[in-house]
């Protein structure tokens, strides 16, 4: 049978697809940056942490860019890349790490949104009944908001995009009358004297927080097969990097501006609100946490679509089992959806038993994310070395910088973080397997064999010493 494609008019332009960045990135994670990325730095390091976030996160972002334009064929992006570039194993474990990333960042999401809740009902503390059944009945409802396509999503995506950028400009222009220059420059580096090894033990802590607050950027990318023109793909990602990334470093130092360091790591979940009360009262937490409110819907949004969408395709392409491939009549991702959505349900759970799980999810989240990327960069390197097009030195050295920033991720993120997350690839390695016997395929090369036998080895050690106390969540 003949699958069904896409008609025209349920196809994205070019503003949908940037508000999907946009709204994708901008979540949750921006209200919290102030005491989220102050837990482990001061001023000089966070500035120094952006500059290296906003470079390496622009070469991905260009990386992307250029992958799109020159090979539109590859459709879904992140894992397409790394199939392309590396084989079938690889690219799978691109797909199921961006899967795994997706519904984590969903289960951050629905964390936050708890917390902004509770400002106005107390009832929802975030470590109850009543926070699990608020935050499910959201997800569900997002469920089958998507459920009804993917175009219509993103209309209300670009809507709640719009909506969640207000509380954030008001943020900046009353935060920059409020900013005062001897809270910016008070305990600069941290240390009485500047020592280089303090500053990166700082610069190192920022990794994961702000990959977080950008984990999202590539969303147009995913959604590539579904655009208008392939072209608006590319400009779309770059477009919402920028602005983005203009947002959070104005968040961060604004915040600075405002309250200590050691105050700002202090500040309950979203501490962007509790900056703005500090600096003009009450009200501007109320206005920050409606604006939560209204950007994590939004992003939770995206990033269900996003969620469903690459298992989706993965499916389609023959590196997930064909379940993952049923759509509705509204041609949306169906089942790909529900599993995704199920997943988000069980991690809710761990709003019992887990004392902070928004930072266990984000940190989760961004972990698992940094694989997909690091091979997209590697492929951006790969195809640019065989490619003779004038751009061919100006695109090796965008993916180089993009290589050595996902590398310097990995190192940053420590040995903790690498161990929990391939527990998440560990059971994809039994998906692969019933992937490639369905359609009959031979299930692992030689060195495929290898690198599937050093998940298996290292996710062991990681419940291993989850047992003996030597890491934990």
């Amino acid at each position: 049978m003949e699958e069904p494609s896409l008609k025209s008019e349920s196809k994205l332009g070019q503003w949908p697809l940037i508000a999907l960045v946009i709204g994708s990135v901008i979540g949750g994670g921006a209200f919290n940056l102030p005491s989220d990325i102050a837990q482990g730095a001061n001023t000089g390091a966070i500035l120094i942490g952006w500059l290296i976030t906003g470079i390496g996160i622009l070469a991905l972002g260009l990386s992307f860019q250029n992958l799109n334009n020159k090979r539109p064929e590859l459709k879904g992006g992140i894992f397409a890349y790394a199939r392309a570039g590396f084989g079938q194993f690889m690219g799978f474990n691109s797909a199921w790490g961006y899967w795994c990333s997706a519904f984590l960042g969903n289960v951050a999401f629905a964390t936050l949104f708890i917390s902004a809740l509770s400002y106005f009902f107390p009832v929802f503390n975030g470590r109850n009944i009543a926070s699990i059944i608020g935050a499910s009945i959201i997800l569900w409802v997002v469920h089958f908001l998507v459920l009804r396509g993917v175009k219509s999503a993103s209309l209300v995506n670009t809507a709640t995009t719009i909506a969640k950028l207000i509380p954030i400009l008001m943020f900046v222009i009353l935060g920059i009358l409020a900013f005062q220059v001897d809270i910016f420059t008070a305990d600069f580096w941290g240390t009485a004297s500047f020592s280089l090894k303090s500053l990166q033990n700082q610069v190192k802590s920022t990794m994961l927080i702000t990959l977080w607050v950008f984990v999202g950027f590539e969303g147009a990318v995913v959604l590539s097969g579904r655009a208008k023109n392939h072209r608006d793909v590319g400009r779309a990602t770059v477009i919402g990097l920028l602005c983005t990334l203009t947002i959070y470093i104005l968040i961060s130092v604004i915040s600075a501006g405002i309250m200590k360091q050691e105050e700002l790591a202090g500040l309950n979940n979203p501490s962007l609100a509790y900056v703005l009360e500090h600096a003009v009262g009450e009200w501007g937490a109320a206005l920050v946490n409606i604006g939560l409110i209204i950007s994590v819907l939004g992003a939770w949004l995206g990033w269900t679509i996003l969620a469903a969408e690459i298992p989706y395709i993965a499916g389609k392409e023959k590196v997930f089992p064909s379940f993952f491939s049923k759509e509705n009549k509204n041609l949306s991702p169906s089942r790909s959806l529900f599993l995704s959505n199920l997943l988000i349900q069980l991690f809710l759970l761990t709003f019992l038993v887990s004392e902070k799980p928004y930072q266990l999810a984000y940190s989760l989240a961004s972990s698992a994310i940094l694989i997909p990327y690091l091979f997209a960069a590697f492929y951006q390197i790969k195809y640019s070395f065989h490619d003779q097009s004038p751009d061919k030195t100006r695109n090796l050295v965008i993916g180089s910088i993009a290589a050595i920033y996902s590398i310097w991720l990995i190192y940053a993120a420590g040995l903790s973080y690498l161990l929990l997350t391939l527990l998440l690839y560990l059971p994809g390695i039994a998906v692969y397997i019933a992937a490639q016997t369905q359609y009959k395929k031979q299930i692992f090369s030689r060195n495929e064999g290898m690198v599937a036998a050093v998940i298996v080895v290292m996710a062991i050690t990681a419940l291993v010493m989850l047992y003996l106390g030597k890491i934990s969540v």
